[in-house]
């Protein structure tokens, strides 16, 4: 018979945090989401968090089943937020069928997260170029490599493929972009900025697009 939780060496009932670290009110904002976002994403950075930049990005398939993933961020401006991945994955097959993703960013070790939502779009082919010539070799070839989302039978056919990869591209200066890689953009609806507080009387504050214009919300906890 599978355990209990109370068979278990894990006490998750008793887990809590006092979230003591900050505040948030509406003065302390910057005058855009995307500003805002570059705020907490530099101060994520500078408090020495691992991969800052990580965000858990949630999808749903035509029939309405959720699933999440974290990825990492590479592109914000005033246009949307930016990541990279193959476009055969199931993450992209969720984005092709809904046009619409949400992602969160959970700075837990300074009690904050943010989270964006609203649709999405493929970035041009000049962007995702642009991009590629950043990574690492290594990672250039294991987007070629690797037939993402796909059952393997075992760890042998990614090594092999990626030998294989590796042989292909062995004279090449430089590796292209695969014809299946890629951006996506999610383009904001929705913005939410959460610190934690005292006795779970967090701060949200949301930026919200209601026709051209954004607006900023006070949520309750």
């Amino acid at each position: 018979m599978p355990e209990t939780q109370s068979e278990t060496n894990i006490a998750l009932p008793a887990m809590r945090v006092s979230y003591e670290q900050g505040s948030l009110a509406e003065i302390d904002l910057a005058g855009s989401w995307h500003e805002q976002l570059g705020l907490w994403l530099d101060e994520a950075t500078r408090a020495g968090l691992a991969e800052p930049n990580a965000m858990v990005l949630a999808t749903a398939d035509p029939q309405g089943r959720p699933s999440s993933r974290t990825v990492l961020a590479k592109g914000l401006d005033a246009r949307g937020l930016v990541f990279f991945t193959n476009y055969t994955s199931n993450k992209s097959h969720d984005l092709k069928a809904t046009r619409y993703a949400s992602a969160t960013f959970p700075w837990l070790a300074m009690q904050r997260q943010a989270t964006v939502r609203g649709t999405v779009e493929k970035v041009d082919a000049a962007e995702t170029a642009e991009y590629w010539r950043t990574r690492p070799r290594g990672s250039q070839l294991g987007s070629w490599a690797s037939p993402q989302s796909r059952v393997v039978r075992d760890r042998s056919v990614l090594d092999s493929a990626l030998a294989n990869i590796n042989r292909q591209f062995a004279d090449a200066e430089r590796v292209p972009v695969p014809p299946h890689w890629g951006g996506w953009r999610i383009r904001p609806e929705m913005v939410e900025f959460w610190q934690g507080r005292q006795d779970r009387m967090h701060d949200r504050l949301r930026y919200h697009l209601v026709g051209d214009n954004w607006q900023v919300e006070r949520l309750a906890p």
